[in-house]
């Protein structure tokens, strides 16, 4: 289903959602920097860490039993290229942490080449970490001719207190499913000083600066061997025909030189007149310098750890694939691809395992196209599923911690309890606003809610000395909660004034997202607000 996000791990996702050779385009950032740990800290108005953060993805694999299981699904799976390489690998590498990540990969590698058209491309995006196995991998899978290009990306400026050369770039890898992918060639404007060089003629027939191009042809070409106007043949022949001579010459095309006294020198040849105006720029090549990494201070940045530039994406984007086409990222994050695609009329596909990449991207597609039309799969989209995804959380605590971030999410609160439970000090989330205000939320799934949670949620808001407290419950509150939340009274917030402890139902949250919780001014979001794309021609959306 195109125009859609999916929560949940990519693999299945893949498997259960998407049919075979149906995407024109992959585009994938898979996480992996060994010794790290990609955290998004949810930070203070005043910029300082908050006490809760929340880990967005480990981008840290172990070997354990799900890394065996994939492996042998690996070896099971029919692709011997595939399985042998791997095979090899675990002979060098043995059983450990990168060997874990290429397992989990491999799988996922040989289910994106399935999907992807006969016309398809796919790009890998990575750090040198694990680019050089990732590359092989990419080999074995695509087979020897799926290899096109290597791109490298200059992400960052040189590091001071780099111990040896500064890691300033990041590889693209490029690889297509056959010989006959779309391809759209990409091309760069000149630079001012190769036009000052090249382009220094202008007749001033209104047609602007040109340059001279030698008409004389590189191989021996008999039926081109003519004289023109008095210019005899060149030894090889001329490179155009003689009708295509007389239609560049009556088209005034055709440069001829002069000697001292204004006539033409017959002794010399005629040139070609190339006119900048009809010159789309250079081929562009494989090192990439022109798109800036997002520095703290770039507009389009709205937080997210890892997240690349719009341009690098629309660059991809406009090279390998055409409008209409279809465009998946299995490891979205906060939605650069999706982005992209959106605003240059792709259809598009978008999978993350974390409700915080899901959340950032609805609301990122929101802000930034105003009326966009997609579809969420994964996550709760009415109070009865809801309730479902509660129903579990209650028999298996993995479910009962999707549940309170999916939640949290709908009012853009932040998780607080580092997916720990018992942990989270009588609340589970923060939420920011005006310029230094906080308040803590508390989600509550089950049926039993009562007064006594709402005055337990006053203490800790006053033990935290939060401004104000959000009771977020899935069933509805009994009369005695609305009166001890009241008891609380008022706090002002820019100069008006809200309820001390506010309680916001799931169902309320789900229809009113963040305006669920009353506040005057627009929260300080964890996640910048995406600016609003103005194009108005994108293409393939589906009716929610």
């Amino acid at each position: 289903m195109v125009n859609t996000l999916y929560y949940g791990d990519n693999l299945k996702v893949l498997r259960e959602s998407i049919r075979s050779e149906t995407v024109d385009l992959i585009y994938l950032d898979p996480p992996f920097n060994s010794n790290a740990s990609y955290n998004v800290l949810f930070k203070s108005p005043q910029g300082q860490e908050a006490a809760a953060q929340i880990q967005a993805f480990d981008d840290t694999w172990h070997w354990g039993e799900s890394a065996e299981e994939a492996y042998q699904e690996v070896m099971r799976s029919g692709n011997a290229a595939a399985a042998e390489m791997l095979r090899a690998m675990r002979g060098f590498l043995g059983e450990n942490d990168m060997m874990a990540y290429l397992a989990m990969m491999a799988l996922r590698l040989i289910e994106l080449h399935r999907v992807l058209k006969p016309t398809g491309s796919l790009y890998l995006h990575c750090d040198p970490t694990a680019s050089h196995y990732l590359k092989v991998l990419l080999d074995a899978v695509f087979g020897g001719k799926g290899y096109q290009n290597e791109i490298t990306w200059k992400r960052t400026t040189t590091h001071s207190d780099s111990k040896t050369w500064s890691k300033v770039a990041d590889k693209v890898f490029f690889f297509t499913k056959s010989d006959a992918f779309v391809w759209n060639t990409p091309r760069e404007p000149h630079s001012e000083e190769y036009l000052s060089d090249k382009y220094r003629h202008d007749d001033g027939d209104g047609r602007g600066r040109y340059r001279l191009d030698n008409m004389t042809s590189p191989n021996p070409r008999p039926n081109m061997m003519y004289e023109w106007k008095g210019h005899e043949s060149p030894p090889k022949g001329w490179r155009y025909s003689l009708e295509t001579m007389q239609r560049l010459d009556s088209d005034g095309r055709v440069w001829y030189p002069r000697n001292r006294s204004g006539e033409i020198d017959v002794t010399k040849r005629p040139q070609l007149k190339r006119y900048l105006s009809e010159q789309s720029g250079g081929v562009m090549g494989t090192i990439w310098t022109d798109i800036p990494p997002l520095n703290s201070q770039a507009q389009e940045r709205l937080g997210y750890p890892t997240q690349k530039p719009v341009a690098l994406l629309e660059r991809i984007l406009n090279a390998s694939s055409n409008p209409g086409d279809v465009v998946l990222d299995p490891f979205c994050g906060c939605g650069t691809t999706v982005h992209a695609a959106e605003k240059l009329g792709r259809a598009w596909m978008g999978i993350d395992v974390t409700h915080l990449a899901i959340g950032l991207i609805e609301k990122r597609l929101r802000q930034a196209f105003p009326g966009v039309a997609f579809t969420t799969q994964g996550v709760p989209q009415d109070l009865a599923s809801a309730q479902d995804l509660a129903r579990r959380g209650r028999s298996d605590g993995r479910y009962y911690f999707e549940f309170e971030k999916w939640a949290l999410s709908l009012i853009d609160a932040v998780p607080g309890n580092l997916g720990k439970r018992g942990a989270d000090g009588g609340f589970d989330g923060n939420l920011y606003f005006g310029r230094t205000g906080r308040g803590i939320v508390s989600v509550k799934a089950g049926d039993n809610v009562g007064r006594a949670m709402v005055g337990d949620l006053k203490g800790v808001m006053d033990r935290q000395k939060a401004d104000l407290a959000v009771f977020l419950t899935l069933t509805p509150p009994t009369r005695p909660m609305v009166e001890e939340a009241a008891s609380a009274g008022q706090v002002e917030v820019d100069g008006v004034a809200v309820p001390r402890v506010q309680i916001v139902t799931i169902e309320e949250a789900m229809r009113l997202r963040d305006r669920a919780v009353r506040l005057p001014l627009r929260r300080s979001d964890t996640f910048r607000a995406a600016a609003r794309e103005e194009d108005a021609s994108r293409q393939g959306r589906l009716e929610l």
